[in-house]
Order: C-alpha cells, then structure tokens, then sequence
C-alpha cells in the first residue's frame, strides 16, 4: 500500500489523530473567512469646498449682507462607511485592517442605529443641526444678527456634524474675509473637521487618518482639526498637509490670519 512507503511520523496514531483535531479548526476558520462580521469598513471620502458649489449646486447662499469675492477653498471632508445593512468578511476586514487608507470599526459604533433607514435620518439631521450651530457661530462672530443674515446650506446627501467648523468659517469668510480686506484663506486649498456649537467650540469628531488622507487627495495643504485629536492627526498624516489644531472658531480664524501673515500657528 502506498501508506506503507510513508515515513513513520507521516503514518503514527499521534499524526494522525493530530490530523483527525485539525480538520474541524481548519473548517471553522473556513466558515468565518466567509461568514459576514459585525464590523464596518471605512475609507477616505468626497470632499466639499464651502466656499463653493458641491454637485453642482452652492453650498452657501447668504443674504441680507453685502458678499465678497472669495478665492481659495475651505473644504469639508467626509469618510466612506459600508452600510449597517452589509455584513463583511473576515477577509474583507483583515484586508482593510492591514490598508492605512482604511479601517475597521464596529457598526454599532458608526451606526447606532440598526435600521439603515432610521441611520440615514439620523446623520442628516446631525447635518441639520450642525448647520444651524455653524450658521449661529459665525454670526456671532461677526456681530450680526441672525434675524437680519439668512444663510441656507445645501451639502446634498452629506451627514453628521462634523462639517460645523469649515462651515463656520465659509460664512465668515464670503462676509468678511480676514477682517483686513484680505482672503481668509489666504488662496489656499484649507481643508478640516470638527464640530460646532452655538458659542463657536469646536468638538472632536473621529475619523482623522482618513480624513486627512481625503483631505490631501482634495489638494488640501492645511488641516484644521480639534486639538484633543492631534495625536490622530498624526497616524499617516499626508506628506505637505499641515495640522493645524484649535479649539474654538476664534482659534481657526486666528490660525488662517496668521498663516497669512507669518506670524505663529499651532501645530500638533
């Protein structure tokens, strides 16, 4: 018999009942590699220049004040995120998990809610919400009156909160601009993220690694980011984007003034 010219380990009772406990491993892993995990995969997303039209219609229209020309761009960054309804595989997941353009994270974290429908209602209002933060924040910076400024906002299907603070700051800048007669931006390409209440503090949001990566795919060469995310700025920044952290709307108009002038802007 051909098991006769085996050698003796390949042919012992120990090889093979370590063979026979093998197989239902082996089965398992087969089955997981395909089973789909509660996990959702991430990566880069689109980004909108506030300053601009995204998918062909303005993001900021104002009126009830005189507008300036603007140049430059001060652009909102998104991530990409499977749906909650996909399930993905254990080789979906290990593949992303070892990409630094993507990551792994649980679906509960991204979507609460388990409805993929009730998710989508959820983050538009969250858009919702951060426009009407955003829209407050700038005003009163600029000591207007919000009865008097009317801003309507349009980022299409983009949801969350996390467009408050560049949106903040497309308003100050297509009334104000610097306040010095200058562009706010500088004619850079600014991109960031963070959140925005009412009185202008700007709160962290998740995310960073990607979003820089789409930030830097934008052409963006400064990043506005919270502060207390610094240390995620800093996983795979892209080479020439710059972070810039802050922590109020103040903070970010200080920062872009500076950069236009030389004088000392914080870095992460």
């Amino acid at each position: 018999m051909a098991s006769q010219n085996l050698p003796p380990v390949l042919t012992s009772p120990r090889t093979r009942a370590l063979g026979l406990c093998a197989l239902p491993v082996l089965a398992l892993f087969a089955v997981a590699a395909f089973v789909p995990l509660p996990f959702t995969l991430e990566s880069p997303g689109d980004t909108a220049d506030t300053l601009g039209a995204y998918e062909g219609v303005q993001v900021l229209t104002i009126t009830g004040t005189p507008l300036r020309q603007t140049s430059g761009q001060l652009r909102v960054v998104t991530v990409n995120a499977t749906p909650p309804q996909q399930r993905n595989s254990l080789w979906d997941s290990l593949a992303a998990w070892g990409d630094p353009k993507r990551a792994v994270v649980p679906t509960e974290e991204v979507f609460p809610q388990s409805d993929p429908e009730k998710a989508d209602q959820v983050t538009l209002e969250q858009m919702t919400q951060s426009q009407d933060s955003a829209t407050l924040a700038a005003l009163s910076y600029l000591h207007l009156s919000p009865d008097q400024v009317k801003v309507q906002i349009d980022l299409g299907q983009i949801g969350g909160p996390s467009g408050g603070q560049m949106l903040a700051l497309g308003i100050i800048d297509k009334i104000a601009g610097d306040g010095k007669g200058g562009e706010l931006t500088g004619g850079r390409n600014v991109a960031g993220t963070g959140t925005i209440d009412a009185d202008g503090q700007v709160g962290q949001v998740g995310g960073i690694p990607l979003k820089t990566q789409a930030a830097h795919r934008a052409g963006a060469t400064v990043f506005l980011l919270p502060r207390s995310e610094c240390a995620q700025g800093k996983v795979n920044t892209p080479d020439g984007l710059q972070l810039v952290p802050v922590d109020t709307l103040s903070d970010s108009v200080a920062a872009l003034q500076a950069l236009n002038s030389g004088g000392a802007v914080p870095h992460c």
